[in-house]
């Protein structure tokens, strides 16, 4: 059923190729204005549904909508959408002003009403002194938000990007992000980004739909899919985190107690006593040989093996009983903390986390 504040629903969407099935009955909407993410590994299928948005590949069953109109059978160049790919698909043999003003042409917009929107958009993007210069010799950032401008001119109702920083060094990226973010803020218009990148996706989302094997795990905001977790797939792509097996013993007052290798460890859940359940903690919130850990805290023991020096913070490997690896995440390392020492390790109840077995494939 579609959603009534939705400006893209998409409903039971599946597709296969031959015997692999890439999309299994996908619902998905978009409120107006939202910017959302499709995160996930390759093969998971969020190129194959942002494709099927726009129109550049039929799904095998289920329906498209926008703005509250069906689109599903709808060509891509009458859905009114808007589509950044990885390469950018410019016109090397025209400028970055006839780059722009290309779709505003082929829909015989007035050539006044042309330079206006070309200029509007170049000057958005900040390339308004480079529009008559060859697009050719624009530098991989410059070609991007040439090719988002040429996409916004039309003025779809939706914009979907598709891994469009792909192709930048880190530093450019990380730019390019904010500077789309800053963009987008102010057309104000609806997106859908495709993207292996997890932190792309936390730092540019409003919501992440978190994909795995042709289905959405988790559709929420960052914080939450951060966070919140609903599965041990998302806990392990978004962001680090130690995983610890072991078996339930008691579950009450909305916290399990498992005995694992590395001792009894408590985290907030509910489950069957006996029932075979992983404990997990993000890195951060785990610390080194603290003089006081608070009360209702897990404690291990455990041996340091590796530092890993990254600027503003370090990243400890330990390994615990059952060679159990251990992450830690810190912002000062510990004094007299050496490879091959062994270490107290030690966070609260409440910062664990707690999963049934992975499902098989």
């Amino acid at each position: 059923m579609a959603s009534t504040h939705a400006l893209l629903d998409v409903s039971g969407a599946e597709k296969t190729f031959g015997a692999n099935r890439v999309l299994g009955g996908i619902d998905f909407s978009v409120a107006r204005g939202e910017f959302v993410s499709l995160l996930g590994p390759s093969g998971c299928g969020k190129t194959t549904l942002l494709r099927i948005v726009a129109g550049l590949m039929a799904a095998d069953r289920g329906s498209v909508r926008l703005d509250g109109a069906e689109i599903t059978n709808v060509p891509t160049h009458k859905r009114n959408v808007g589509v950044v790919f990885q390469n950018y698909a410019l016109f090397p043999h025209l400028t970055v002003a006839e780059n722009v003003a290309f779709g505003l042409r082929v829909q015989k917009f007035a050539p006044e009403q042309i330079g206006k929107t070309v200029e509007r958009f170049l000057d958005l993007v900040h390339l308004g002194e480079k529009a008559s210069q060859p697009v050719r010799g624009l530098s991989g950032g410059q070609q991007q938000r040439v090719a988002v401008a040429r996409a916004l001119a039309v003025a779809p109702k939706l914009l979907l990007l598709d891994e469009p920083f792909s192709a930048l060094d880190r530093k450019l990226r990380e730019g390019m992000q904010i500077d789309l973010k800053r963009i987008l803020r102010e057309v104000g218009i609806t997106t859908v980004l495709v993207t292996h990148d997890q932190e792309e996706a936390l730092v540019m989302s409003d919501r992440i739909a978190v994909m795995n094997r042709g289905e959405i795990e988790q559709f929420a905001a960052p914080a939450d899919v951060y966070l919140r977790p609903q599965s041990l797939f998302v806990l392990g792509f978004v962001g680090h985190a130690a995983r610890i097996e072991g078996h339930v013993l008691t579950s009450q007052n909305g916290l399990v107690e498992v005995e694992t290798p590395l001792g009894l460890l408590k985290a907030p859940g509910n489950f069957v006593s006996g029932s075979t359940v992983t404990v997990a903690v993000r890195p951060e919130y785990i610390r080194v040989n603290d003089a006081s850990p608070e009360p209702d805290s897990n404690m291990i023991q455990a041996t340091l093996t590796e530092i890993v020096f990254q600027g503003s913070k370090s990243h400890l490997h330990f390994i615990g009983n059952g060679d159990t690896p251990i992450l830690v995440e810190a912002s000062q390392l510990p004094r007299d903390l050496r490879p091959g020492a062994t270490a107290t390790l030690t966070w609260r109840f409440g910062d664990g986390l707690s999963f049934p077995p992975e499902r098989s494939a």
